[in-house]
């Protein structure tokens, strides 16, 4: 998680398509389409590893034309071949 949250800040699209599972993973992905976000930091709330899956619940601060933002998700991912690929996330609901 922390290096997929690392790939986002720095701006690394083929990282984050490498580390993402091919059975959900997009054709292609743009993340440097305006607005751009300035990423504050990372928090990753709990994380459970069961054999070859986890979940990773999170939460991802970051500014859009100077407003503050959180990214708050549970993502899911599967080990392969020794390394972790992202599956899919959900959006808790937020009371």
């Amino acid at each position: 998680m922390r290096s997929r949250y690392s790939a986002y800040v720095l701006g690394l699209q083929d990282y984050l398509l490498a580390t993402w599972a091919a059975e959900t993973r997009p054709s292609s992905l743009d993340i440097h389409t305006p607005p751009q976000p300035r990423w504050l930091g990372l928090e990753v709330k709990r994380h459970k590893e069961d054999g070859d899956e986890a979940t990773v619940e999170f939460v991802a601060r970051h500014k859009i034309n100077g407003r503050a933002h959180r990214l708050h998700e549970v993502s899911r991912f599967v080990r392969r071949d020794g390394r972790w690929y992202y599956i899919d996330g959900e959006f808790p609901a937020t009371s």
